[in-house]
């Protein structure tokens, strides 16, 4: 079992940026499955980027090119960082994880794992 607490967010204009971080404890994160969704009001909770044990990524088509997941396993945290924000990225942020070594997925279901959430603002 791993506990996630998620930290960074914030209200930024549109074309900042802003870094989150999810400090996982109970285990260490080198053999999980990690992954950052986001849900905004109204809205299903839908998968941003994932990463696995072997540093394999996925990116939804959306933020591609402007998010960047990262891990460290000597702090045991879970990055995200986002670049040229846009209003439509305003949502809750959450960290996400899973005991499997497959390839990253950004199917919610898969993940037992879930922090609080923080919450990104983007203004136009």
């Amino acid at each position: 079992e791993v506990q996630l607490l998620e930290s960074g967010g914030g209200l930024v204009q549109a074309g900042g940026s802003l870094r989150l971080s999810c400090q996982a404890s109970g285990n260490s994160i080198s053999n999980y499955r990690l992954g950052w969704f986001r849900q905004a009001p109204g809205k299903e909770r839908e998968g941003v980027a994932a990463i696995n044990k072997y540093d394999t990524t996925i990116y939804a088509e959306s933020v591609k090119g402007r998010f960047t997941i990262s891990k460290d396993n000597a702090k045991n945290t879970l990055l995200l960082q986002m670049n040229s924000l846009k209003p439509e990225d305003t949502a809750m942020y959450y960290c996400a994880a899973v005991y499997k070594w497959t390839p990253p997925t950004l199917f919610t279901y898969e993940y037992d794992y879930w922090g609080q959430g923080t919450q990104v603002t983007v203004s136009s």
